[in-house]
């Protein structure tokens, strides 16, 4: 048994209604889309602004380093300063006793 699943109806549509749908169609793709590309641009946008924030705190970071390394720089020198004090005060006390 075969079953036919063509059939011979025959449905006729204007151009202008076939035209029409087409551009309808269009158009709904059309809008998809620019909403598509308008939610790609906010998310862009709001990556500059947050790389922005980043680059500021990252730089905020190195002026505070900056600092801190200057700080322990001077730490340093200062404990040399009164080592080397220690030992001429030591130094002095011990010979001067002589």
């Amino acid at each position: 048994m075969e079953v036919d699943t063509m059939s011979n109806e025959t449905v006729t549509y204007s151009l202008e209604a076939v035209l029409t749908r087409i551009e309808g169609k269009i158009d709904n793709l059309q809008k998809d889309v620019t909403q598509k590309f308008d939610k790609i641009d906010e998310r862009l946008n709001k990556l500059e602004v947050g790389q922005a924030k980043l680059t500021e705190k990252v730089e905020g970071i190195d002026n505070r380093l900056k600092s801190v390394e200057g700080t322990q720089k001077n730490q340093v020198w200062t404990l040399i300063i009164l080592l080397a004090s220690a030992i001429a005060v030591a130094f002095l006390t011990t010979f001067s006793k002589i």
